[in-house]
C-alpha cells in the first residue's frame, strides 16, 4: 500500500485537481484511479485554459467547431464537456461502489455569473443537463449570490461543489445553505438520499496573504505565525463540520437518508518554496474529507508522504493561533472576502483566455 492508498484507507478521498484530454487519452487518469486510489476530478477555468494550450488532442475538434459554431463560449463548452463526460465515465465504477458518495467530476459555471444567483441557477441546470452524468458536480462560487444559487440548486436536486471559500465563516455559511436547501427539498416531498454537495476551502492562498501581513508587522510575536494560518483555519472548519453534520442541526435530515456536505481541501500545493511540499496534505488527513491535489503534489504524496489521521490533532493550538492573528489585527474573514473577490477575477480572466483560444 503506497501513501496515496493509505490515505484513502484512512477515510479521506483524493481527487485530482487537473483535467485534460491528454490525461484521458494517454491512460494517465485511468492509471491514477487504479493505482493511487484517485476517486474524483476537479476542474476550473485555469485548468481548461492550460489544457487547451498544451494538449494536441483538441486541434481537430477545434477546426471543425470553427467551421460550424460561431459562438466562442459554445465552442469552448463543446471542447471541455466531452472531457468532463469521459472523466465521469472513468469514475462511474468508483461512484457506484461508494454508494454515490464519491467518484465525482466538477465543472464550473462561467465565473461572470458569480454575483448573479438567477443566472447561476439557470447555467448550472443547463450544464448539468448537457453533461448528463449522475456523478457530475457543478461548481458554484461561495459568494453571497452563489450561496443563494446553491441553496436553490440543492432544493431541485442538482449536486454542487461550492468553490472559492477562504475562511471558516464562509464555509459555515455554505453549510447553512446546504441545510436550508435540503430541508426545503424534504418539505416538498422530494428524495434527499441522492443529494450530494462539497465545500472547497482554499488553503495556500490564505497563507500567502496572511504571511505578507505578518511580515509587514515584523514582530517576534508575528513572524513565527507564518505558514500556520491556513492549516489552523482548516482544522477549525472541520470542527464546525463535525458540530453541524454530526449534531442536532443535521439529525432530522440524516434520519431521512441525507448525506453531510463534504469538506474539500483545495489549493493544496504550496506557494512558498520554503514550506514542506505536503504542508496542506499531511496535517489535514481526516475521515469524511477530500483533498484535491494537482499532479505535482499527488506525486510528492506518493513519493514521501507519511499519512496518519491528524485533522483533529492540535485543535486548541489552532484556535490559539487564530486568536493571536486577531490580536495582531489580522481579520481572517475580511481577508477571506478579499481572496474570494480576487479568485473570481482570476477565474474570469482564465475563462476569457480559454475562449480566446477557441477563436
Amino acid at each position: 500500500m503506497n501513501a496515496t492508498q493509505h490515505i484513502t484507507a484512512l477515510g479521506q478521498s483524493l481527487w485530482l485537481d487537473n483535467l485534460s484530454r491528454s490525461l484521458i487519452r494517454d491512460g494517465t487518469l485511468e492509471k491514477l484511479i487504479a493505482e493511487d486510489g484517485v476517486s474524483g476530478v476537479t476542474s476550473n477555468p485555469s485548468i481548461f485554459r492550460n489544457a487547451l494550450a498544451d494538449s494536441p488532442w483538441y486541434a481537430a475538434d477545434l477546426a471543425r467547431l470553427k467551421a460550424c459554431e460561431p459562438d466562442a463560449e459554445r465552442r469552448y463548452e463543446a471542447l471541455v464537456i466531452p472531457d468532463v463526460q469521459a472523466a465521469c465515465d472513468l469514475l462511474l465504477p468508483v461512484h457506484e461502489a461508494s454508494g454515490g458518495s464519491d467518484g465525482f467530476v466538477s465543472l464550473e459555471v462561467a465565473p461572470r455569473w458569480a454575483y448573479d444567483a438567477v443566472c447561476t441557477v439557470a447555467e448550472a441546470q443547463r450544464l448539468s443537463a448537457q453533461v448528463n452524468r449522475r456523478n457530475l458536480l457543478v461548481k458554484v462560487p461561495g459568494t453571497p449570490e452563489g450561496l443563494s444559487a446553491f441553496e436553490a440548486l440543492t432544493r431541485v436536486g442538482i449536486n454542487v461543489n461550492v468553490t472559492l471559500l477562504f475562511s471558516v465563516g464562509q464555509t459555515e455559511a455554505v453549510f447553512g445553505a446546504y441545510l436550508r436547501g435540503l430541508a426545503a427539498r424534504a418539505r416538498a416531498g422530494a428524495d434527499v438520499r441522492h443529494s450530494r454537495a462539497v465545500a472547497s476551502l482554499f488553503l495556500s492562498r490564505v497563507d500567502t496573504l496572511v504571511d505578507a501581513q505578518l511580515t509587514a508587522i515584523g514582530t517576534q510575536e508575528a513572524l513565527p505565525l507564518r505558514g500556520h494560518a491556513a492549516v489552523a483555519m482548516a482544522k477549525l472548519a472541520y470542527q464546525r463540520y463535525l458540530d453541524i453534520f454530526h449534531g442536532e442541526a443535521f439529525a432530522a435530515l440524516a434520519k431521512q437518508g441525507a448525506t453531510p456536505q463534504t469538506l474539500v481541501w483545495a489549493s493544496s500545493s504550496v506557494k512558498n518554496p520554503d514550506y514542506h511540499d505536503l504542508l496542506y496534505v499531511e496535517p489535514l488527513v481526516g475521515r469524511e474529507t477530500v483533498n484535491t491535489l494537482p499532479d505535482k503534489t499527488l506525486a510528492a504524496l506518493r513519493d514521501h508522504g507519511k499519512p496518519a489521521l491528524r485533522i483533529e490533532d492540535g485543535v486548541a493550538e489552532a484556535e490559539a493561533q487564530l486568536a493571536e492573528l486577531a490580536r495582531l489585527g489580522i481579520d481572517m474573514e475580511l481577508g477571506g472576502h478579499s481572496l474570494q473577490t480576487d479568485g473570481v477575477g482570476l477565474f474570469e480572466a482564465a475563462y476569457q483566455k480559454g475562449l480566446q483560444q477557441t477563436c
